[in-house]
């Protein structure tokens, strides 16, 4: 039988961690600010707060204990990064890991547009065997074959892609490419990036190990002078996460 497609969703809070086990995700990526920033690290409470949450959810056979990964990411923008940035990052593996997550999310990425080796080689140290996800700064490099390539040889687990387009679902034939190379090198491919549950059967029928998405919504509140912009904020949503997993069930590979 083949391996059933894993089900990861980018939260920012604990009750997001436990809608994820609701729903039989496999993981959580764990983040701050995800839709003004695209995610950044989150503070230290907040880690132990969703490590908290996902270890009261009982597992079973089909459904494992969730497992949190923690995004490690100083600031928005671009993933080439000073030496401090760095010693920031490396600081937030250790803590996070030492904490008790599964893993990590991270990225670096030298100036002509290639993986920082020497980087990432230090975030991976830093992880301790913790697994590491090399996130969609993969979408941003010169040559993503060979970029798998040189993250297999690091150690690194998994690569977050959407096969560089804005959406995973119009990155088919990039992801596809990235699939079968990717039964070479030993790394898994996990589709991320504006995806919907609609998007979810071509997603799993391009062969990817697992479907990453958000699954949020907003609520509006305005928080005055001092609020930020305003508007509101972001939490998981049970429905959207809900359709997700059924989707994946339901999901008949050919």
């Amino acid at each position: 039988m083949p391996q059933r497609v894993a089900l990861e969703l980018a939260v920012q809070d604990p009750a997001g961690a436990v809608i994820a086990a609701d729903v039989g995700a496999r993981r959580v990526e764990l983040c701050s600010a995800l839709g003004a920033t695209g995610g950044i690290t989150p503070s230290a409470a907040l880690i132990e707060a969703a490590l908290d949450a996902a270890a009261v959810v009982p597992s079973s056979d089909d459904v494992p204990i969730l497992e949190v990964h923690v995004l490690v990411r100083p600031r928005p923008g671009g993933f080439v990064y000073s030496p401090a940035e760095i010693d920031l990052m490396v600081r937030e593996v250790t803590r996070s890991v030492d904490a008790g997550a599964d893993g990590v999310v991270v990225g670096a990425l030298t100036p002509s547009g290639t993986v920082d080796e020497a980087r990432m080689r230090d975030l991976v140290d830093a992880a301790i065997g913790a697994e590491v996800t090399f996130h969609r700064a993969l979408d941003v490099v010169a040559d993503p074959i060979a970029a798998l390539d040189t993250l297999a040889e690091l150690g690194v687990t998994r690569v977050l892609t959407s096969g560089g387009a804005a959406r995973a679902g119009d990155g088919l034939e990039r992801l596809a490419a990235l699939v079968e190379h990717s039964a070479d090198v030993g790394i898994e491919i996990m589709a991320g990036g504006g995806v919907t549950a609609s998007d979810i059967p071509a997603l799993v029928r391009v062969g990817v190990d697992a479907v990453h998405l958000s699954a949020k919504r907003f609520v509006a509140d305005a928080g005055g002078p001092g609020g930020g912009d305003g508007t509101g904020y972001e939490v998981t949503d049970q429905t959207l996460a809900k359709a997700a997993a059924e989707a994946l069930r339901t999901t008949v590979v050919p």
